[in-house]
């Protein structure tokens, strides 16, 4: 840490997480299958719904990182992976300048998609932007009163695998709200292992996380639910739509999962739950991209 200089590009870096950016491409992935899948693949449409995605996660990564340290989330205490912010790296004002120049930017990225796809991608970027916003942000932030899982699960899973698959077929077949499912799953899955990791840090800043609201039992349960969940949901574009049964492709991660609940089970310190959170963060990556294949086929 000593060694980033304060303003520097690896600072930015740093308040980027590029750790964090697979996750977001991941619904992309899915929501392309999707459309090959339904005949209406479309490269452009589809890389532009792949750089979107992007931008919104840096953006919502910057947002956090200003307003959990201005609420008082970041602290010393805090055993995660270091944030600009709070290390003194960035200010407040210049993350807050970065956030304009990256959500101006997807709103580019969305102009572009609104004349392929129609004033409908317009609400979808607007209530996407504001929800990367409101997450920590504003006077009532989502993951401050233990909405934040909900609030992943839908941006992560049904709007996004659905809007990519929309914007390159201009319809939403039953498979893309399907294959929306485990997607967002997962992802909720990676902010469950986030919040159980700072369960203490959260309650004595006042963030009622749903982590923090359950307790670390009820997390960890959350958390079994949601990546068992997504293993059996993907199971159900053969059982309901008459997919062939490549879709099951993603059972093949299934010993990562495993490897990942012996440690989430049991660990409460924040090296191993890092590891664990980072870990969780491929699995959703690898599960999505073997759904995409098998989606594919």
């Amino acid at each position: 840490m000593n060694a980033i200089r304060p303003g520097s590009a690896r600072a930015w870096l740093l308040a980027i997480r590029p750790r964090t950016l697979p996750v977001s491409l991941a619904p992309v992935l899915v929501g392309t299958a999707v459309a090959w899948a339904s005949d209406g693949l479309r490269a452009g449409p589809a890389l532009a719904a792949a750089l979107g995605a992007l931008l919104l996660q840096i953006g919502s990564n910057f947002a956090n990182d200003v307003f959990d340290f201005e609420k008082g989330a970041d602290t010393t205490e805090r055993i995660g992976p270091p944030r600009a912010t709070q290390a003194g790296l960035l200010s407040p004002r210049a993350m807050r300048v970065g956030m304009a120049v990256v959500f101006g930017l997807a709103i580019c990225v969305g102009a572009y998609l609104t004349a392929v796809a129609g004033p409908a991608i317009v609400v979808v970027g607007v209530v996407s932007i504001l929800a990367a916003i409101a997450y920590t942000g504003g006077p009532w932030p989502l993951g401050y009163h233990g909405l934040g899982d909900a609030a992943v699960f839908l941006f992560f899973g049904p709007v996004a695998v659905m809007g990519t698959t929309f914007v390159q077929t201009g319809s939403l077949p039953p498979l893309a709200a399907l294959a929306s499912l485990p997607v967002g799953f997962l992802a909720a899955g990676i902010l469950v292992v986030n919040n159980l990791r700072d369960i203490e840090t959260d309650a004595k800043a006042g963030k009622r996380t749903l982590a923090v609201r359950l307790g670390s039992a009820g997390a960890r349960l959350e958390w079994a639910a949601l990546v068992g969940g997504a293993y059996l949901v993907a199971l159900l574009p053969g059982i309901l739509l008459g997919r062939s049964g490549w879709t099951v492709l993603p059972w093949l991660s299934v010993p990562m999962a495993l490897r990942l609940w012996q440690v989430v089970r049991r660990v409460d310190s924040g090296p191993e739950l890092n590891e664990a959170l980072a870990g969780t963060a491929k699995l959703a990556f690898v599960f999505s991209l073997l759904f995409a294949v098998g989606l594919s086929v």
